[in-house]
């Protein structure tokens, strides 16, 4: 079996050739995503008042052991309802799972808001993450499988940016809603409500796109390998050729397909913790400098830099799809880490002003958000089949996340083991080390198309 190299006329433009039909399946999967930012922001930004409402008294004496409970909740919901619906997106479809994540997630986020205990919290929290999990991988698959090749990449670097206009419309939905207070106390509970009402929405619009051609032909040709590198032929005890293996164990057990799966997931290790220390501190160590500094609205300044932080990500995420084309895979990669390392240092070293952390911030989001996710949306997708291509890109995508899950319950104990914020984002940063060098171990996929 060999890669795709799609004959076509040469484009002018890279959006020459779109169809409505390619917009649409765009504009289904983008939402979704952007519910998805909204949701992950959303829980940041209303976990003090949220906790001050569901702790009892003696639980309110250990809140921040709390409140990085219900964050490792939800990402840990998060990995496992990615890597379970990532699996059944290849048996059952990318489009069933698609609107079976978005109505699961819109029913647990709106049931999120009537939480009353920090129980109910944790399992409504775990449960919207479960249904949260498998919207990114089905909505990139859909998308790989129906561009065309000239724009697929630049089609899925646009399906990222879903997520960072979800966490500025958090923000300023927040923004709104805090500076109005029309619960109260209780105001938090409008913000998943909020996020929930627009998935039914968004549910209405993915109910008109087809399904993937591409994935429904390779089902009904029962190509099973994993890789077109893996020349291996299932069947069943009566020599016909439809035993179909499972796919997630197809990842490790075909030679090919074992390694590219162990290097995408070691780099998406890499990108996930090196993005969550650097995410989560930088609020606070903003806060720190903002008060060193002697200015009046030192706490405010948290937010602000993690808006700039979110805008240079955004940036990223649209010009990625250009850049990737440009230079290959595995230099952007390369060049993403290397853009990382250098900035998070600049961030956490020599940055001693607020003027200063406005200019590195957005340049650090760049790298360290933008490009360092936009990556997962373009490249796994090229290095496996159609019948396993969800699984593979879900499992490299959430396999970082159920380990990241721990950071938040621990970021406290590290912060004081390490010695302080800059200190351990600093320290944190040094993985960025593995993820310049892994690139140059897998294939360079540019101008080949994606396997069938």
């Amino acid at each position: 079996m060999q890669d795709t190299h799609i004959a076509q006329p040469p484009k002018t433009r890279w959006y020459d050739g779109l169809t409505t039909a390619h917009w649409r399946v765009l504009r289904g999967a983008f939402l979704g995503w952007i519910f998805d930012g909204f949701e992950a922001l959303a829980l940041v930004v209303v976990l003090a008042p949220m906790l001050k409402s569901v702790l009892t008294p003696a639980q309110a004496l250990s809140t921040p052991v709390y409140a990085g409970g219900v964050i490792g909740i939800t990402l840990l919901g998060w990995g496992v309802g990615g890597m379970v619906g990532g699996i059944l997106a290849d048996y059952v479809g990318r489009k069933r799972m698609m609107l079976w994540s978005v109505f699961l997630y819109a029913l647990f986020s709106g049931l999120t808001a009537f939480s009353n205990t920090f129980t109910v919290l944790c399992l409504l929290r775990f449960l919207t993450g479960l249904a949260m999990g498998s919207e990114w991988s089905t909505g990139v698959a859909l998308v790989s499988e129906t561009w065309p090749e000239h724009a697929r990449a630049k089609g899925a670097g646009f399906l990222q940016s879903g997520f960072g206009w979800g966490t500025l419309l958090a923000a300023v939905v927040w923004y709104g809603l805090a500076s109005v207070q029309p619960l109260g106390g209780e105001t938090w509970r409008l913000m998943f409500i909020a996020g929930a009402l627009p998935a039914f929405f968004v549910l209405y619009l993915r109910r008109g796109l087809n399904e993937s051609e591409k994935w429904k032909q390779a089902v009904k040709e029962q190509r099973w390998n994993a890789t077109s590198d893996d020349a291996i032929r299932y069947t069943s005890r009566s020599g016909k050729q439809n035993s179909r293996p499972f796919t997630l164990k197809q990842l490790f057990t075909e030679r090919e397909a074992f390694r590219r799966t162990l290097l995408t997931t070691l780099l998406s290790i890499v990108a996930t913790t090196g993005w969550w220390a650097i995410s989560s501190w930088l609020p606070t160590f903003t806060v720190a400098l903002a008060k060193a500094t002697g200015v009046a609205d030192a706490v405010a300044w948290g937010s602000r830099i993690s808006i700039v932080y979110t805008a240079g990500a955004i940036v990223a995420y649209l010009a990625s799809g250009f850049i990737v084309d440009s230079i290959g895979r595995r230099a952007f990669l390369s060049a993403t880490f290397v853009g990382s390392l250098i900035t998070t240092i600049v961030t956490y070293h020599y940055t001693a002003t607020l003027s200063g952390m406005l200019i590195i911030a957005p340049i650090n989001g760049f790298f360290t958000l933008g490009c360092g996710y936009a990556w997962m949306a373009i490249y796994p997708c090229e290095l496996f089949t159609s019948t396993v291509r969800s699984t593979a890109i879900s499992f490299v995508f959430n396999a970082a996340r159920l380990i990241a899950w721990v950071f938040p319950i621990i970021s406290g104990s590290m912060i004081k083991t390490f010695g302080g914020v800059s200190h351990a984002a600093l320290i944190m940063s040094s993985c960025y080390l593995l993820g310049i060098i892994i690139p140059w171990f897998l294939p360079e996929t540019r101008g080949k198309g994606m396997p069938e």
